[in-house]
């Protein structure tokens, strides 16, 4: 299963031609997509009306939505951000590592356009699309 972060959701949706929107453009429908309640919230914020905030929660509801946080995600991504941490790498977002703990513990590839996931790849073996 493929979760796509907003990162990749806000260009998609937006028109924006890259890598990422164009890899998500060639699997919905295809491959089975995951998006997070979360990163849910996050694009719906940003939509411009109510029409768009419509078309967009239809298009979600066709996925499957998980919750991205809980009790063990919430511990998981704590000691993955003090791992990262221990290694001088300071993670921005705390929502980034709630996304790539959920990812690496129900082994969802993660389709994004945002470097704070590169050292979550590089060092806790989150697997990433592109």
């Amino acid at each position: 299963m493929i979760f796509v972060d907003s990162s990749v959701w806000i260009d998609y949706l937006s028109d924006h031609d890259n890598v990422q929107t164009r890899l998500l453009d060639s699997i919905l429908g295809r491959e089975r997509v995951v998006i997070g309640d979360v990163v849910m919230t996050e694009v719906l914020h940003g939509c411009s009306s109510d029409r768009d905030f419509r078309e967009t929660l239809s298009l979600f509801r066709r996925l499957d939505i998980v919750t991205v946080g809980g009790y063990d995600i919430a511990v998981a991504a704590a000691k993955n951000y003090r791992t990262l941490r221990g290694l001088g790498i300071t993670v921005r977002k705390t929502i980034d590592a709630l996304i790539a703990t959920r990812c690496i513990l129900s082994k969802y590839e993660l389709l994004h356009n945002d470097r704070d996931f590169v050292p979550f790849e590089k060092h806790l073996g989150l697997r990433c699309l592109t």
